[in-house]
């Protein structure tokens, strides 16, 4: 079991007033599995993804990854798991300007050191999985937008990640660059990633193998897509 949540709960003091953003969430997520998680603003999509990253920690209940309870870590620790178990892609790319595709790619490498020829070797392989190796010396701004998000996916596997977290990944994308950014997702989870992923567009979920609906912070539904 890659991740489980048990008795979940997130509450925010909003002045004399609190805001309960999840409320007694249990999920359970196995390895190589393939999540969307859907609901309307203001559901907990993104403080459920949030406290899955690390990026936040619940109020209450339980959090296990790959069994290890990381609930009440300490944010160095939080950081750890962070970096070596979870890669992240957001709708908005998240690429550094200034540097190219490759760059941006091999950064998460260069912060856990190493040695720089395998790290290069990494880089390309990852760049190819993403079907990119052309373009690995251009920057961002000489990119399409869904040349930006395959560059983002790429930055999110170089540390092979149990976990890749996607939030709204073809949000900024046309349908038919969407589709083919799902495609990328499709293979990844082919190749034995776990997926989870939070969007507004119903047919972005239809790739995924499950689909869990908030609304007002609790799970209204868990099923199969």
């Amino acid at each position: 079991m890659l991740i489980e949540l048990e008795g979940l709960e997130k509450t925010y003091e909003v002045g004399s007033e609190s805001v309960h953003a999840l409320v007694d969430i249990d999920l359970k997520v196995d390895d190589n599995e393939y999540m969307a998680i859907m609901g309307p603003s203001g559901s907990g999509k993104s403080t459920l993804m949030n406290i899955v990253g690390c990026l936040d920690t619940p109020t209450a209940g339980v959090y296990r990854l790959k069994g290890r309870e990381v609930s009440m870590l300490d944010d160095d620790d939080l950081a750890d798991i962070r970096s070596a178990e979870i890669g992240f892609v957001f709708q908005t790319f998240n690429l550094l300007p200034r540097m190219t595709a490759f760059q941006n790619v091999e950064l998460p490498l260069i912060y856990a050191r190493g040695d720089r020829k395998a790290r290069a070797e990494r880089v390309w392989d990852t760049l190819e999985a993403v079907g990119l190796t052309e373009r690995a010396h251009h920057r961002p701004n000489e990119l399409s937008g869904g040349q930006r998000q395959r560059v983002a996916i790429a930055r999110a596997l170089i540390n092979r990640p149990s976990l890749i977290l996607a939030d709204e990944p073809t949000g900024n994308l046309d349908s038919r660059t969407g589709e083919e950014i799902m495609g990328i997702f499709n293979e990844l989870r082919a190749r034995g990633n776990t997926i989870i992923l939070v969007t507004h567009e119903e047919y972005i979920a239809e790739h995924s193998e499950r689909i869990i609906r908030l609304r007002d912070g609790r799970i209204e539904s868990d099923l199969s897509a």
